[in-house]
């Protein structure tokens, strides 16, 4: 079991450094759009909506690619006060009980998507022409990621390893 966990936490780890890099990529030219539609208003009297959109886009994306990042290292918002001021067993159990929140939040996001995009999936954004599921995919990326991240977290918490200890490599 300790393997397959070793194993599963290396290839997320893999995938969280791809969310990270395209997520830098994403800021950057969201930071370009919005200078180039300002400059483009500004100076020369041109309105760029499809600027605007891809900026959208892209800053949504930046933030849903961040979470399995942050998830991953255990760094997403978390209240530890009570866990950490409780014996170790104790809070172990609600570090579970956390994580398996997180799972069921992930699991039900990924199936309200599936609801709303198997009926808008032929829809496209106004002004890029973008398919809804190209639009929402980063989103989708980063909830399935989220879930396979807490199921190993969880795992991990239920064999008595930390997953935040300092065996835990960053991404």
């Amino acid at each position: 079991m300790s393997s397959i966990l070793s194993v599963s936490r290396k290839a997320l780890m893999l995938s969280a450094r791809l969310c990270r890099t395209v997520s830098v990529f994403l800021l950057a030219l969201m930071a370009i759009l919005i200078v180039a539609q300002v400059a483009g208003r500004n100076m020369l009297d041109i309105g760029m909506p499809w600027a605007d959109e891809l900026a959208r886009f892209c800053g949504v994306s930046l933030v849903f690619l961040g979470v399995p990042v942050l998830a991953l290292q255990g760094r997403h918002v978390a209240v530890d006060i009570v866990p950490t001021s409780l014996p170790e067993k104790l809070g172990r159990y609600l570090n579970c009980l956390s994580e398996f929140a997180v799972l069921a939040f992930a699991i039900i996001t990924l199936v309200g998507f599936q609801s709303f995009l198997s009926r808008a999936w032929k829809f496209s954004t106004p002004s890029l022409g973008l398919p809804n599921w190209v639009f929402y995919a980063p989103a989708l990326i980063g909830f399935a990621l989220l879930l396979m991240i807490s199921a190993v977290r969880l795992a991990e918490l239920l064999s008595g390893n930390s997953p935040d200890g300092e065996n835990s490599q960053k991404p």
